[in-house]
C-alpha cells in the first residue's frame, strides 16, 4: 500500500515531531466515524470526544495533508461572503444567527491551542489591507457591519497607521482586526490531533475511504479494514474525490501558491511587518503575507482552478512579493508549494446532511481556518441532537456551477478574469 508523505512545504519542514499513526486493517466499530482529518475533521472529533462519543478518524494520508496543513495560516473571521451578503440571500433572522458564529472560530483555535498546550506560533492581529479610497470605503463598512454583530477588536487604519504596520507603499489605509492572527497551520493540526488521541479517540493514517455503505448502521471501507459507525462525518474537503458524488457536483477544488524565504534575521523581518501582523490585501484575487516564527516571509496568492499544479510557482508568486517588498529583491526562496482548497458557487459553506446518519462540511472557499473549527462544534452539536445552528448553515441556498463539472472550471476562470480586471483598473 502506497505511503502518502507531506508535500515539500515550510510547514512540513518545520513540523512538530508526532508518533507514526496506523493505517486501518480491521473492523472497528465506533459511535462516529470521521473521514478526514484537516481542522473539519479534528474539530469535530473533538467536541465529539468531549461530548462523550466515541470517534474514529480516516485520513487518506497524513494529518493536515491537505489545506488545513498548507495554508497561509492566517485567522481571518467571517465567511467567504460577509454577513451584509448572506442577509440579502436568507433574510435577517438566519442571518442573525449566521452573523455572530462568524467570530466564533477564532476563539475556539484560541481555546484549542491554550486548553491542549498546542505549539504553533499564534500570533494576533490581522490587517485588511485597502489599495484604493474604494477599497478603503468597503473596509469602513465592514467595521459597521461586523460591529453590529458585536465584534470590536478592529481599528481602521489611515495611510500614516497602516505604514507603522507593514513597509509597502502600495495601501491607502485599512483595518486591524485583533482578533485576526496566524498560526503554523500544519502544528495546529498535529497539536489537535494528539489532543483527540489525548481523550480516547482514534487516527488511523494511510487509510482512504473508498466506498460508504449507507443505511441504518452506516459502514466506511478503506482499503484493508472498515468502520461501522452510528454516524458519519465527511470532512475530506477539496481532497474528498467522487467518494460523495453528490457533494462533488456543487463544489469545485481550487489551488492556491505559497512561497516562503529564507530567514531574514530580526531586523529586517520587523522593518517589514513591524508588530508581526499578518496581511491581506482586499482584492478578489488577493494576496497574503506573514513572518513565520524564525523571521522568513510567508507570501501568496493566486488561484488555478481546477486545482492543476502550476510548474514554476515561484515565477508566479515572487513578483507579487516583490511588487509589495521590492526590499527583499535579494532574498532566497526556499520553499515553494500549492494546496487546494474547495470552492462554491455561492462562496458560502455547504453544510448538510445525507439520509438520517451521514453529515457534512465543505466549501470553505478559501476562508477555512477560522469555519472548520467553528463547522466541527456546529456538527458537534448536530449529532447531540442541537441543530439549530447547524440548519442555519444547511438552509443557506446552494447551485451547481453551470454545465456541470465539464464546464465548472473554464466558467469560474472566466469569473476571476473578470474580477482580476475589477481589482486592476477599480470599476
Amino acid at each position: 500500500m502506497a505511503n502518502t508523505l507531506y508535500p515539500e512545504s515550510y510547514y512540513a519542514a518545520s513540523a512538530n515531531a508526532v508518533p507514526a499513526r496506523p493505517a486501518l486493517q480491521d473492523d472497528v466499530e465506533t459511535d462516529v466515524c470521521v473521514i478526514g482529518a484537516g481542522y473539519t475533521g479534528l474539530s469535530s472529533a473533538l467536541f465529539l470526544l468531549e461530548s462523550g462519543f466515541r470517534v474514529t478518524v480516516l485520513e487518506a494520508a497524513k494529518v493536515g495533508f491537505g489545506a488545513s496543513g498548507r495554508n497561509g495560516g492566517q485567522i481571518v473571521n467571517s465567511y467567504s461572503r460577509d454577513i451584509d451578503v448572506i442577509e440579502r440571500t436568507v433574510g435577517p433572522k438566519q442571518a442573525q444567527l449566521l452573523g455572530h458564529m462568524a467570530f466564533e472560530g477564532s476563539r475556539i483555535i484560541r481555546e484549542r491551542v491554550a486548553k491542549y498546550n498546542i505549539q504553533c506560533d499564534l500570533k494576533d492581529g490581522g490587517v485588511f489591507a485597502a489599495l484604493s479610497a474604494k477599497q478603503m470605503g468597503h473596509l469602513e463598512s465592514q467595521k459597521r457591519l461586523w460591529e453590529r454583530f458585536g465584534h470590536t477588536q478592529l481599528e481602521l487604519l489611515d495611510q500614516r497607521r497602516i505604514r507603522e504596520v507593514v513597509a509597502c507603499d502600495q495601501y491607502v489605509g485599512g483595518m486591524l482586526d485583533m482578533s485576526g492572527g496566524h498560526i503554523h497551520p500544519l502544528n495546529l493540526a498535529l497539536g489537535e490531533a494528539a489532543a483527540v488521541e489525548s481523550l480516547g479517540g482514534a487516527i488511523y493514517e494511510q487509510s482512504p475511504a473508498v466506498r460508504i455503505e449507507r443505511g441504518a448502521n452506516p459502514v466506511v471501507h478503506t482499503p484493508q479494514g472498515k468502520v461501522r459507525a452510528k454516524f458519519i462525518i465527511v470532512a475530506g474537503n477539496a481532497y474528498l474525490g467522487n467518494l460523495v458524488p453528490e457533494l462533488a457536483a456543487k463544489s469545485m477544488p481550487c489551488g492556491t501558491q505559497v512561497i516562503t524565504t529564507e530567514p531574514l534575521g530580526d531586523e529586517l523581518a520587523k522593518s517589514l511587518l513591524p508588530q508581526d501582523y499578518c496581511v491581506e490585501d482586499c482584492n478578489y484575487l488577493l494576496d497574503y503575507y506573514r513572518l513565520t516564527g524564525d523571521k522568513r516571509l510567508i507570501f501568496g496568492g493566486g488561484v488555478v482552478y481546477g486545482a492543476r499544479d502550476p510548474a514554476n510557482i515561484e515565477a508566479i508568486i515572487r513578483p507579487k512579493m516583490l511588487k509589495a517588498f521590492p526590499q527583499l529583491k535579494d532574498v532566497k526562496i526556499d520553499y515553494a508549494w500549492t494546496g487546494n482548497f474547495l470552492l462554491t458557487l455561492s462562496r458560502l459553506p455547504q453544510v448538510g446532511r445525507l439520509g438520517d446518519n451521514i453529515y457534512y462540511s465543505q466549501g470553505c472557499s478559501g476562508h477555512g481556518v477560522t469555519y472548520t473549527h467553528l463547522a466541527g462544534k456546529v456538527l458537534a452539536e448536530a449529532l447531540s441532537g442541537q441543530a439549530e445552528r447547524f440548519d442555519a448553515f444547511a438552509d443557506l441556498p446552494h447551485y451547481p456551477f453551470p454545465g456541470g463539472q465539464l464546464l465548472r472550471t473554464p466558467f469560474a476562470a472566466l469569473g476571476a478574469w473578470y474580477y482580476g480586471l475589477r481589482d486592476k483598473y477599480g470599476f
